[in-house]
């Protein structure tokens, strides 16, 4: 990769770290179906804008089905586990828990694809992976914060899902911007009437002016924004270089939550992350060929 898609590997790593500490202050003044609602909601409205300014055609009608169940995948499904995992464990450790997509990844494309199969690295990658999640659920009890924990892996899974979904859209010759665009339209949609019945925003007052700017940024920086960024970068680094992202995204998230809101990771969750990461690079293969060939 070039300096400049270095830079930008670090920006979008970033941008989504930061989704973990925007939810943490929406939280404050806002329930979480609202949040995850308000989040691509205005997405939507956001990438409409730049799909008409740049005149990328919208979606087709023939391209809908495939996007609702992008969206329902992609965003409704991880963004709700997400936040009403946020309100029982911090950021910082949901962070960490998302770095397991991958393995999920992994997972789901060796059982629904023909040209992508675990190898031995790949087994031995996703054993270290899993063991991470072990250390760290092992350490709790059977109370909320276990709960959360497995709807964070439940969202992990379901973006591992959507990542081999989503395969379809790029043999299709769809534009990404069309994909991002469609999927947050979609599950927008989907969410609209689950939020109107269980949040009753007609009955909400006003929540204060830091979870309104951190909805701000949780939709326009933490995904219009990087998912610009993140289409850019796939162009110009290609999918292998730009998974490095995984690494990085739990060391921003939890250092906005350190610096900002004074959340720690526990020893077992540090220990949990590491045999995780172990797990990543491996699957990776990019430092096990490097050492191979030393």
């Amino acid at each position: 990769m070039t300096r400049a898609d270095w830079i930008r590997l670090l920006i979008l790593s970033i941008l989504w770290g930061g989704s973990f500490f925007f939810v943490e202050v929406a939280l404050t003044g806002l329930p979480a179906l609202t949040i995850v609602w308000v989040r691509v909601a205005l997405a939507a409205v956001i990438l409409a804008g730049l799909l008409w300014a740049t005149g990328v055609p919208f979606p087709g009608r023939g391209l809908w089905p495939a996007l609702l169940v992008m969206g329902f995948l992609n965003n409704a499904v991880p963004f709700t586990l997400f936040v009403f995992a946020q309100g029982q464990i911090t950021g910082a450790l949901a962070s960490v828990l998302n770095a397991t997509t991958p393995l999920f990844t992994v997972l789901v494309a060796h059982v629904a694809t023909a040209d992508e199969r675990i190898t031995g690295t790949k087994a031995a990658g996703l054993g270290l992976g899993f063991a991470g999640v072990v250390v760290m659920l092992a350490a709790e009890g059977l109370g909320g914060e276990v709960v959360a924990m497995l709807a964070c892996l439940l969202a992990a899974l379901s973006y591992g899902v959507a990542s081999v979904w989503g395969r379809r859209f790029r043999a299709r010759g769809v534009a990404p911007l069309v994909t991002a665009f469609g999927q947050v339209a979609s599950s927008s949609l989907l969410l609209l009437p689950v939020w109107l019945w269980v949040d009753a925003p007609w009955t909400m007052g006003w929540p204060g002016l830091r979870p309104v700017a951190a909805m701000v940024g949780l939709a326009g920086v933490s995904t219009v924004l990087a998912y610009v960024l993140y289409f850019r970068l796939l162009a110009s680094a290609g999918a292998t270089n730009l998974s490095l992202v995984t690494f990085l995204i739990p060391v921003s998230a939890t250092a906005m939550g350190w610096a900002v809101l004074g959340e720690r990771l526990l020893l077992q969750d540090v220990a949990g992350f590491a045999l995780i990461l172990a797990g990543l690079m491996a699957i990776d293969g990019r430092m096990v060929r490097w050492l191979a060939g030393r």
